[in-house]
């Protein structure tokens, strides 16, 4: 029986994001193209996809899609304005996507952000804190990805100790870019292993072994 591995990819669409626009397209269709890379490699797996952004509101670009048949994002998608309603992107996504997953799947959500949360209206920093500590209870795997906030401060206040804090222009999101694609490359294959802990990937997914 297939592994079945839900990648949530949650991403900041403000407006301070319009400098490296191009960059974080790069990136998302660069961490799509890993994943069929991963499930090429372990015919043992089965990969979904989901893609929220976030400016005032959360949009939802596909949701548990295959990874074969994930379309690129392209810049008439991917349009950054506005504000930064991030508590209510996590909310709103990761409970969309806990009604899908089983006991048995595996799940990674990893956020990517160039700002503090300034929005949100639905969602607050404590519910948000409580949900991802039932979802992690649960084996649900977690990583922040920032700049120019106290990222691992901001990170520590919602229960995620995976952080990693980057540069917000162009080299600086492609380094960022490659890290996180090598993290996920290595916990794939953690997983194909069968030695993948969600309690050491919730400490250690950057940590090059």
């Amino acid at each position: 029986m297939k592994t079945r591995i839900f990648n949530l990819i949650i991403l900041d669409e403000s407006g301070s994001m319009m400098s490296i626009k191009k960059e974080a397209i790069d990136s998302v269709n660069e961490t799509v193209q890993t994943i069929r890379a991963a499930q090429q490699k372990h015919t043992d797996q089965d990969h979904y996809v989901s893609l929220v952004t976030f400016n005032n509101d959360a949009k939802t670009v596909y949701e548990c899609v295959g990874v074969n048949e994930v379309m690129e994002l392209n810049g008439e998608t991917y349009q950054p304005n506005c504000c930064t309603a991030l508590y209510d992107a996590m909310g709103k996504s990761l409970s969309i996507l806990r009604k899908k997953v089983a006991a048995d799947d595996k799940v990674l959500v990893t956020i990517v952000t160039d700002g503090c949360e300034n929005a949100s209206y639905e969602y607050s920093g404590a519910a948000i804190k409580a949900l991802v500590d039932e979802l992690k209870a649960a084996g649900w795997v977690f990583a922040y990805i920032g700049a120019n906030h106290n990222v691992e401060a901001f990170a520590a206040q919602i229960s995620i100790t995976n952080v990693m804090q980057f540069h917000a222009d162009s080299v600086g999101t492609q380094m960022m870019s490659q890290r996180t694609n090598d993290a996920r490359t290595r916990m794939y294959d953690r997983i194909a292993d069968g030695c993948c802990c969600a309690a050491d990937e919730n400490e250690n997914f950057f940590k090059e072994s």
